[in-house]
């Protein structure tokens, strides 16, 4: 194919030709698999006299100056259903995408294809005004007007930073986990793309995430926008989210609900994490039983630290952030503590109970969150634990949760939540 690069604009609406001869005008372009970095183009799509048929991009032979299309043979085959193929007029111009790089929700004014190998693939977005002007048929007046104004924005994307909204086709444009272009964005730059889109857009954007990601997503948003993706993902898939965020959020954010719904979500919970949750919920919100998380690790004992560290290697997956070791009994009775740096700073046979420290600051369920936050801040503690009056453990709040806690809310509005990514199976883990 001669064609090397250009915009699907401009080959929108061109004739269509055999030896010269116009059989129709191209229509669209079709992508099979859309979900490659730059896809590839697999044919496009002629309006002819017969109806919409559609043509190899092999019989492809040349794209004239003019923009019109030389094909080898007519096109015969009908153009395949829109609900099965990728149509980047139909399903792309005029959608909005998500530009992963910029953070940031846009509308596709264009699309660039160029011709890599001998094949037409999609190389970029066009996000701008230039893009507009191009569809318009306005092209030589938009180079004139752009050279005129200096420095303009930059409007082309390329394609393996684009993330489409929605799920066109979901039989071929379902994103895998690993390879979802949204999971790359931080959960609070997710979040605000998500509080900036319409319910159903929202809605579709977090189809396309992982249950982790999306719980990511979800600690970072606004009370009302949480309810409302709720609400528009049904409740199976929202059980599954809020099963992935971390147990203090997760409560939190089912305390905001209606008891009804609470109870619906929790159903479709293991039996354990609901147990948990259950719990939780039953703390205000301000109190150290309502910022505390059960995520956290604790350890018997009677336990070697070369064993010990032996067993962390083996729940490290599990829990990604670990603040401190809390020493246990059978009866989950707060005995002691210690950090990993003393834990590897220890002699491989030292026991546990020789090393942890006893002296320890505990806070009650009930303990204000200004007062944890108070206690954090006065032994410049990484978290607390919370215990009950028999001095049981119950969970820990972190640091960063106990600024949320106390921090003005015309900041807590700009700055949902201070912490990144932490741990996300609510239990917590134990070395036995």
């Amino acid at each position: 194919m001669a064609f090397t690069e250009g915009f699907i604009s401009e080959l929108v609406g061109r004739h269509a030709t055999i030896d010269d001869s116009p059989i129709g005008k191209v229509a669209d372009f079709v992508v099979r698999k859309p979900d490659a970095v730059f896809p590839q183009v697999d044919g496009l799509v002629i309006k002819t006299a017969g109806g919409l048929r559609f043509a190899p991009i092999d019989t492809v032979s040349d794209v004239d100056r003019g923009g019109n299309v030389a094909l080898t043979v007519a096109p015969t085959e009908p153009a395949p259903p829109e609900h099965e193929e990728l149509y980047l007029v139909a399903d792309l111009l005029d959608k909005q995408i998500v530009d992963v790089d910029g953070r940031k929700v846009v509308r596709i004014n264009d699309i660039e294809v160029a011709n890599a190998g001998g094949r037409l693939r999609v190389v970029a977005a066009d996000v701008g005004f230039a893009g507009l002007l191009r569809r318009l048929g306005l092209r030589s007046f938009g180079k004139r007007w752009m050279s005129r104004i200096g420095n303009v924005p930059r409007s082309m994307i390329a394609w393996d930073s684009v993330a489409p909204i929605r799920d066109v086709n979901p039989s071929q444009v379902r994103l895998s986990v690993k390879e979802s272009r949204l999971a790359r964005l931080h959960p609070s730059d997710l979040a605000e793309i998500i509080g900036d889109l319409s319910a159903r857009e929202a809605a579709a954007v977090v189809g396309q995430l992982d249950d982790e990601t999306a719980a990511d997503a979800f600690e970072h948003l606004d009370t009302e926008t949480r309810k409302n993706l709720i609400e528009d993902i049904g409740t199976e898939r929202a059980a599954d989210i809020i099963e992935e965020m971390d147990s203090d959020d997760a409560a939190d954010l089912l305390a905001e609900l209606p008891e009804e719904q609470q109870s619906q979500l929790l159903a479709e919970m293991n039996a354990y994490t609901a147990g948990e949750l259950r719990e939780l919920v039953k703390y205000p919100e301000d109190s150290a039983g309502g910022m505390m998380t059960t995520d956290y690790v604790w350890i018997y004992p009677h336990r070697t630290t070369e064993a010990t560290i032996r067993k962390i290697r083996e729940i490290a997956p599990e829990s990604e952030f670990i603040y401190y070791l809390y020493v246990v009994d059978k009866d989950d009775h707060l005995l002691g503590a210690l950090s990993l740096r003393t834990l590897l700073l220890e002699l491989p046979t030292a026991f546990i109970d020789r090393i942890m420290e006893t002296d320890l600051v505990t806070v009650a369920p009930d303990t204000p969150a200004v007062d944890v936050a108070s206690a954090i801040a006065k032994y410049d503690l990484l978290a607390v634990p919370v215990v009950d009056d028999g001095g049981k453990m119950l969970g820990i709040v972190t640091v960063d949760d106990a600024i949320d806690a106390i921090m003005p809310a015309e900041i807590a509005k700009k700055m949902p939540h201070l912490h990144g990514v932490r741990a996300r199976h609510h239990s917590h883990h134990g070395v036995t």
